[in-house]
C-alpha cells in the first residue's frame, strides 16, 4: 500500500474543502473535467461519444456520487500528477486546457469536502485506481495502489467503459452537507449556469440508484431557456480597450416574455452568462446588477481574452472562485464596455415602469392588505368613533344599513340568547351578498351560522337573528357582517350570571328616532381597498382617495418603482415598504378625521401629535401584518 500525503500545505486543502463542500459544486467540477477531456480528443480529430453518466445513491445520512466518462482516461503518472494542488498545476497554467471549474483545485475539493472517494481510470489498456481519504490525525492522504495494471474485462463491465475513460466516486459523509433528493440534484444540474453550455454538446444523464440498482434515468439533460424576445444580437460584436489594445466580445441579450427569472445562486436565470472559450466565469449584469429594469433580462457575453489573461496569471477571477474580479483593471474595462451596450435596453425597461398605470401584488400579499384594511376600518369605528356616511349623503340624512341591536351582548352562560342584526335592505344593491364572519371560542355555538346571505333572500325583512349559547363563563366571541362598504360588529361575552335587566331592543324605525350617538358597532368602512395606480406625480408615494375609500400606491414614485418589476408585479420581498406606506396614509387620514370633530383639523401641531399617537397605537400591528407568511 503506497499511502502518501497530498503534496501541498494541509491547511490550504482544509480551507478550500470547507468552502466548496456541496454536491452541486462537486458535479460542476467533475462534469466540466469530462467535457475538457472530450474537447482535447475532438481537437486532435478523434470522434467521441460525449457521454457523461452521473449516478446518485441517496441514503438517510449520506450518499454515493459517481461520474463516468468515455474520454481520454489517464495514465498512472498523469493520475498521480493531478493530485498536485492549485492553479500552478492546472491545465490552464500549462496551456493545455480551457481552465474551468476551480482551476486546479476542484477535484480534490469535491472529494475531501464531501467525504472521501477514489479515481478509477483506463488508458491504453492499463487500469489505475487512486483513493483519497483523511487519516486518523485529519491529514489529507491518498493511496495509489503501488501503480497500474492491465485492464480486465470485469473492470470494463463494472465501470461501463468500453475504451478509455474515467470514473470518480465520492462517498458523501460530511454532516454539514445537504443530502439532496434525486429530483433536486437533477434540477440543479440542469439549471446550473456553469453546465448549460456543456449540456448542449454532451450527453449528460443522471441515474438514480437504490441499493446499487438503477431505478430511474433522466435521459440527456438540456437547459431550456424561457420564452423570450431578442433585444441585442445574437452575438452582437463589441470591444473594449485596455492599455492601448482592443479586445473583442460577443453579446446576446434577451427579455423573458412570461417566466419569472431567478437572480441568485448557481441556478440563476436572470443575467448574462460570461463565457470565455469553453469556460463559464460568471453570471451577472455588471453596472446594472440588481437594478430596476433588469428583472427579465438574460443572455450571454463571450470574451476569449478573459481566459487568456487568466492563463497568464491575471486575477480575472475572485479569490473565492465566485465570479469575475471587477477590481482588476482589465476586467473593469470589459465590464464598462458591456454595460454601455446594456444601457439603452435597461433604460427602455425603466421607461415602461415610469408609465405603468397599474400594478398587482401576489395573492398572499393582497390577503395581508385586505386583512389590514378591515382591521383599521374597525379601529376607526370601534376605537375612535369615526363613522362615515354612505357615499353621496350627509351623515345626518342616513341611518346605518347594518346595525346590531347592541354592540355588546353580555349574557348568562348555559342559556341560549338571541343576537339581532337590523338591516335596511333599501341601501343595499340587489345583488349584494352579506359576508358574515364568526370568531368563536370552544364551547360557544351560533345557530344558524351562514357565512354568506344574499340581500335578495331577505325579502324586505328588517332583521336577522342568531341563537347563541356559551358553555363556560368568561368566554368571548364576535360576529361581524359586511356588505360592500357597510359593516356591523358585535361582541358576545358569557357572564357568570345574568347582569340586571336586558336592554329593550328597539325596532328599526324606533332606532331612527333615537338621539344621535357615537357609533362603535357599525358604520361605513373607511378603507375598502387599495390599488397600485399612476398618479401623474413623483412626490406622493401613497394617498387616500376619499371618494373611492381606497389607498392608492403611486407607481410613478421612484421608491415604489424600485419594487415593481417590468410586468407590474409588486415584489413580495418589499412588503415592509407597503407596511410603511399604509401606516403613513392610515395615520394621516385617521388623525385628520379625529381632529375634524373637534375643529382642530387645520392645527398642524395637533395633527402631528395625533398622527404620532396613532403610529404608537397601531404601527407595530401594521408592520406585523406584513411579516406573517
Amino acid at each position: 500500500m503506497a499511502i502518501s500525503p497530498i503534496p501541498v500545505d494541509q491547511r490550504v486543502i482544509d480551507i478550500d474543502s470547507r468552502r466548496f463542500a456541496s454536491i452541486e459544486k462537486a458535479l460542476v467540477e467533475l462534469i466540466t473535467n469530462a467535457d475538457d477531456s472530450y474537447g482535447r480528443l475532438e481537437k486532435a480529430g478523434v470522434a467521441t461519444s460525449g457521454q457523461v453518466l452521473v449516478q446518485y445513491e441517496r441514503h438517510q445520512a449520506g450518499a454515493l456520487l459517481m461520474v463516468t466518462d468515455q474520454a481520454e482516461g489517464m495514465a498512472f503518472a498523469q493520475a498521480r500528477a493531478i493530485l498536485a494542488y492549485g492553479a500552478a498545476h492546472s491545465t490552464l497554467a500549462r496551456g493545455e486546457g480551457g481552465g474551468r471549474g476551480y482551476f486546479g483545485r476542484g477535484l480534490k475539493q469535491a472529494i475531501y469536502g464531501l467525504g472521501y472517494g477514489w479515481i478509477e481510470t483506463i488508458h491504453a489498456g492499463r487500469y489505475a485506481r487512486i483513493e483519497l481519504f483523511r487519516g486518523e490525525n485529519g491529514g489529507y492522504l491518498f493511496d495509489d495502489g503501488d501503480g497500474d495494471r492491465p485492464v480486465r474485462d470485469k473492470d470494463r463491465t463494472r465501470l461501463g467503459i468500453a475504451g478509455d475513460g474515467t470514473r470518480v466516486a465520492i462517498v458523501i459523509e460530511n454532516s454539514h452537507t445537504n443530502i439532496s433528493q434525486f429530483r433536486s440534484v437533477l434540477q440543479s444540474v440542469t439549471d446550473n449556469i456553469y453546465l448549460r453550455d456543456v449540456l448542449r454538446r454532451r450527453q449528460v444523464e443522471l441515474v438514480h440508484l437504490q441499493r446499487g440498482r438503477e431505478v430511474e434515468r433522466s435521459g440527456p439533460l438540456r437547459y431550456v431557456e424561457p420564452p423570450a424576445e431578442l433585444l441585442l444580437g445574437p452575438d452582437l460584436a463589441g470591444q473594449f480597450v485596455h492599455e492601448g489594445c482592443a479586445y473583442p466580445f460577443a453579446l446576446t441579450l434577451k427579455r423573458a416574455l412570461d417566466a419569472e427569472l431567478s437572480s441568485r445562486g448557481d441556478e440563476r436565470s436572470n443575467g448574462l452568462v460570461v463565457l470565455s472559450g469553453t469556460a463559464v466565469l460568471d453570471c451577472q449584469l455588471f453596472d446594472y446588477e440588481n437594478q430596476v429594469g433588469t428583472e427579465y433580462l438574460f443572455g450571454s457575453v463571450d470574451c476569449p481574452a478573459l481566459i487568456e489573461r487568466l492563463g497568464a496569471g491575471v486575477a480575472v477571477i475572485s479569490d473565492e472562485r465566485e465570479g469575475l474580479n471587477l477590481k482588476e483593471p482589465f476586467v473593469a474595462a470589459f465590464a464598462r464596455a458591456v454595460s454601455a451596450l446594456l444601457a439603452p435596453c435597461v433604460e427602455a425597461e425603466r421607461e415602461k415602469l415610469r408609465h405603468l398605470d397599474h400594478a398587482t401584488a401576489s395573492g398572499r400579499t393582497s390577503q395581508m392588505i385586505e386583512h389590514l384594511l378591515e382591521r383599521m376600518s374597525r379601529a376607526a369605528i370601534q376605537d375612535m368613533g369615526i363613522s362615515l356616511p354612505p357615499p353621496g349623503a350627509p351623515a345626518a340624512a342616513q341611518h346605518p344599513a347594518l346595525r346590531f341591536s347592541t354592540p355588546f351582548y353580555y349574557r348568562q352562560s348555559g342559556h341560549p340568547f338571541h343576537v339581532s342584526l337590523l338591516v335596511d335592505a333599501a341601501q343595499l344593491a340587489a345583488d349584494e351578498v352579506l359576508q358574515v364572519a364568526y370568531v368563536l371560542p370552544e364551547g360557544m355555538r351560533v345557530d344558524p351560522a351562514p357565512t354568506q346571505i344574499p340581500a335578495s333572500s331577505l325579502g324586505g325583512q328588517p332583521r336577522l337573528e342568531w341563537t347563541v349559547v356559551a358553555d363556560a363563563a368568561g368566554s368571548r366571541g364576535e360576529i361581524s357582517v359586511r356588505a360592500g362598504s357597510h359593516w356591523a360588529w358585535c361582541e358576545l361575552v358569557a357572564a357568570e350570571r345574568e347582569a340586571g335587566h336586558r336592554p329593550h331592543v328597539a325596532g328599526l324605525h324606533a332606532a331612527h328616532a333615537a338621539p344621535p350617538r357615537t357609533p362603535h358597532d357599525h358604520g361605513e368602512l373607511m378603507f375598502t381597498g387599495y390599488e397600485f395606480r399612476h398618479l401623474d406625480n413623483e412626490l406622493d408615494r401613497a394617498v387616500y382617495s376619499a371618494a373611492e375609500r381606497k389607498i392608492l400606491i403611486n407607481t410613478a414614485a421612484p421608491t415604489v418603482q424600485l419594487y415593481v418589476d417590468g410586468r407590474g408585479h409588486f415584489r413580495d420581498s418589499a412588503r415592509l415598504l407597503l407596511a410603511e406606506l399604509f401606516m403613513e396614509v392610515i395615520a394621516d387620514e385617521l388623525a385628520r378625521r379625529s381632529l375634524a370633530r373637534t375643529g382642530q383639523a387645520q392645527d398642524a401641531e395637533a395633527l402631528h401629535r395625533a398622527k404620532l399617537d396613532i403610529v404608537r397605537r397601531y404601527g407595530s400591528e401594521i408592520h406585523r401584518s406584513f411579516l406573517v407568511g
